[in-house]
């Protein structure tokens, strides 16, 4: 058997293996030219690769916000826009990246790393996958561009989603078209080790080194997918109250038990989180990628400003600082929560604006990425 760093036939193919890079202690992103590529490995496992202020200065992507940094930070208001709005501006330019970017997804893949991958071109699940959207239920809303992807799930699984922070492994993730391939993760080496010897970057080579490669899996019977018929009677709702109103005309029917747990997690959840998620989803349907990354970062501004409530830094308080499940909500009720309320954080922020290149526009990192504005808050 060759071993890393010598050379060896795979598929037909002879490639070299590639070493297995010795992981830093200290560096949050490696970082290796290898052939025509270059290859980024997050290195946090401890923390779950979440992201800090210093990532978002450019030096890793992760899998989700360090909510814990933000929410003992001494001006959480300005670390969490700051934070926000490098790693909004990040996302934005890693999904409109013109050369072709190789995504896999084996573990955890929620929150900011779902933000930077899911526009990638290729994306790559395994059976060890667990995606996730929960930002609702903590008080914030579905950010990461997910106002633009999840409208365009099949049916009305995006705002099943986004409420209820359900999770979908790797066979859901490729059979609703998050995922753009399949391969077991034993295989993920010997795919890394191909991808390596192409000659160029070329989409469609990629994509027969990844098909050749890819299985076909299909959802277990029980899964979401199974069952989008109930999913898009009751989250094609107008509202967060008549979504609940539906799920309990439909839980105690036969074969409907499951939305027993759905109706738990959601009146659990932060009011203020829900309906404006909900708004968020429902108007990303007709916006472009510029538009929703844009509003996304106003929705996060007044968030962490706490304009209309504190219900963001409450539920980080309860879910990761004191860990009691306990959160107190406030407004505490959905009638609470007005649509005049939910008006306000979507009102534009003056100099704060999230700035972005608009398509067409060149060059294409145009727009501010440096805020001089956060450094005299």
């Amino acid at each position: 058997m060759a071993k890393r760093g010598e050379e060896t036939q795979i598929e037909g193919h002879l490639v070299h293996l590639p070493f297995k890079q010795k992981k830093s202690r200290t560096k949050a992103l490696l970082v290796e030219e290898r052939y025509n590529a270059r290859v980024l490995t997050l290195n946090k496992p401890r923390g779950l690769n979440c992201i800090d202020l210093s990532m978002a200065h450019g030096e890793a992507f992760s899998a989700g916000g360090d909510l814990r940094a933000l929410y003992t930070h001494h001006n959480p208001s300005r670390l969490g826009k700051e934070a926000c709005y490098r790693m909004y501006w990040i996302d934005y330019h890693v999904a409109t990246y013109k050369k072709p970017i190789i995504v896999l997804w084996s573990g955890l893949v929620m929150g900011l790393g779902v933000g930077l991958s899911v526009a990638c071109m290729f994306r790559v699940a395994t059976e060890k996958a667990v995606f996730a959207m929960p930002e609702a239920a903590l008080g914030f809303h579905t950010d990461a561009s997910g106002s633009y992807f999840l409208p365009r799930l099949p049916g009305y699984l995006g705002e099943y989603l986004a409420l209820t922070g359900a999770r979908l492994n790797g066979a859901e993730l490729k059979a609703c078209g998050l995922a753009t391939h399949f391969v077991n993760s034993k295989n993920l080496w010997k795919l890394e080790a191909l991808l390596l010897a192409l000659d160029n970057g070329r989409p469609d080579l990629i994509q027969s080194t990844l098909d050749n490669l890819s299985v076909t899996v299909k959802p277990h019977q029980n899964s979401i997918l199974n069952r989008m018929d109930v999913i898009n009677k009751c989250f094609s709702k107008k509202s967060v109250e008549d979504i609940i109103a539906a799920i309990v005309a439909e839980k105690d029917k036969a074969g409907s038990q499951w939305l027993e747990r759905v109706y738990k997690s959601l009146i659990r959840s932060s009011p203020t989180g829900l309906k404006q998620t909900l708004r968020s989803i429902r108007d990303g349907r007709s916006k472009t990628l510029f538009e929703c990354t844009k509003q996304e970062f106003r929705i996060t501004w007044h968030a962490v400003e706490s304009t209309i409530s504190t219900d963001f830094l409450e539920g980080i308080r309860a879910t990761v600082i004191d860990k009691d499940k306990a959160p107190k909500w406030k407004p505490a009720s959905l009638a609470e929560v007005t649509e005049d309320k939910i008006d306000l954080v979507f009102q534009p922020i003056g100099m704060e604006e999230l700035q972005l290149p608009q398509e067409g526009i060149f060059p294409r990192w145009a727009g501010q990425y440096q805020v001089p504005i956060y450094h005299r808050l």
